[in-house]
């Protein structure tokens, strides 16, 4: 059954805190803690939900059980004993997701959290009243099928996005000052997880590979595309096919002196590259292809990594709003994408992250590797009975964005112009006929 309470619900989720060695490092650390401070001071009647992976406790490999909450302390304190004092003033409710599902299989976990204020619920799901309407909260990796965690608060559950955790992002963690720069850390914010080898990619070609060795490589990446076409006229010509094209670029190019005659050599180079490349790949091709045949023919993989970040939430708010008309709100995380809109007369609203996110930017030319531009976006969702209805709103907690800095040269340099401005959903006000419209932000000041 739902709480009866009415007032004020601010919300996060996946915070992701914790893991081995360089995901310890917790980059909006201050941020967090300033928010906890605010409100602390507050003066409304709040309750603060932490909606699921408030820890990366499956990050944490050399721990087990309990014990991982000494580590999260020692490695902490200061967000501890914050959390003991903005809990004096308002409720923090914590509810695990898959990262921290440990929290409902050992009842110390709850013990422990309770002695700094911090009330740990067991259950996958929970509800809140404001006003007249009622709030569904989730994590969301419920609606996952790979992160489903099938007997849950058994302590043991390993769904396959644990072994994708333990297995690669812990170790990322402990291999990521080894590189030129702590950048594989970020491997836990690549979403959805499908992305992650083009990732890899990307940062050996723009940080980890010797820059001699890219400067070099960086022509022939950008003139691929007309290599290709190169080597196909040059074929026609030297067959006796189709001259003209050829015959025209080499009249063109020797307009321009030795510069017309240097970057004629450097097509040359890139078409005989190229020629090369398409007669190594066509056989490469087939083999991918008759490899891939095989592991769908034996089922390995069978499962998508791909989550859909939309339809299973829909499709499990319309059954909550269905099974229990009250209800007015799905709110959800798990998937880290901030998002506001109506279903069925209610709303559906995900948290997003406090993780970096990561934006991909592909080439638009050449084949260089996709560039994957980063910044924060700290959401807080604020909900709230107000006269005009049920008010809906993502609070923005600013933080600098690193862009640049984290950006080599040629990333900054390929990314001009196109640097990700992501903009968080328009508050919305939920009136007690259904009707949703736009509402202004009402997010009290300091």
């Amino acid at each position: 059954m739902p709480d009866t309470d009415e007032g004020v619900y601010y919300v996060v989720s996946d915070l992701h805190i914790g893991g081995d060695e360089q995901l310890e490092h917790v980059e909006f650390l201050d941020e967090l803690i300033e928010f906890l401070q605010r409100l602390e001071r507050s003066e409304e009647a709040a309750e603060l939900i932490i909606n699921g992976d408030a820890f990366g406790l499956w990050e944490f490999t050399s721990i087990d059980g309990p014990a991982k909450f000494d580590a999260l302390l020692e490695r902490y304190p200061d967000l501890f004993e914050q959390f003991r004092a903005t809990g004096a003033t308002i409720q923090i409710t914590l509810q695990p997701g898959n990262h921290d599902h440990e929290l409902a299989a050992y009842d110390e976990y709850v013990e422990r959290f309770a002695e700094y204020n911090v009330d740990v619920v067991q259950t996958e799901s929970i509800s809140r009243r404001v006003g007249d309407r009622v709030v569904h909260f989730e994590h969301g990796h419920q609606r996952d099928p790979n992160n489903r965690i099938e007997d849950w608060g058994y302590p043991h559950a390993t769904p396959l996005g644990y072994y994708y955790n333990t297995l690669v992002t812990s170790r990322a963690g402990r291999l990521s000052d080894r590189g030129r720069f702590n950048w594989l850390r970020d491997i836990q914010a690549v979403t959805p997880t499908e992305r992650t080898p083009s990732w890899l990619l990307s940062k050996y070609f723009y940080r980890e590979m010797n820059p001699l060795l890219r400067y070099a490589l960086v022509p022939f990446l950008l003139l691929f595309n007309v290599s290709v076409v190169l080597a196909v006229l040059s074929g026609l010509d030297l067959a006796g096919v189709w001259s003209m094209p050829v015959e025209r670029a080499t009249a063109f190019l020797g307009q321009f002196g030795t510069a017309g005659t240097a970057v004629w050599f450097l097509l040359a180079v890139n078409v005989v590259v190229t020629g090369l490349l398409v007669l190594v790949g066509i056989p490469l091709y087939f083999i991918r292809r008759d490899v891939r045949k095989t592991i769908q023919r034996f089922g390995v993989f069978e499962t998508a990594l791909t989550v859909d970040a939309e339809a299973p939430y829909e499709s499990a708010a319309r059954e909550v709003f269905a099974d229990r008309p009250e209800t007015a709100v799905f709110c959800y995380g798990h998937t880290h994408r901030p998002a506001l809109r109506e279903v069925d007369g209610g709303l559906l609203v995900n948290t997003g992250t406090w993780l970096k996110r990561l934006h991909r930017r592909d080439g638009v030319i050449g084949v260089l590797p996709p560039i994957f531009y980063p910044s924060y976006q700290l959401t807080a969702v604020r909900l709230a009975a107000e006269p005009e209805g049920l008010v809906v709103e993502h609070e923005e907690i600013q933080k600098p964005n690193p862009g640049s800095e984290e950006l080599t040269l040629s990333e900054r340099f390929l990314t001009l112009g196109r640097e990700p401005d992501p903009q968080l959903p328009d508050p919305v006000v939920l009136e007690d006929d259904g009707t949703v419209s736009a509402a202004r932000a009402s997010a009290p000041e300091e």
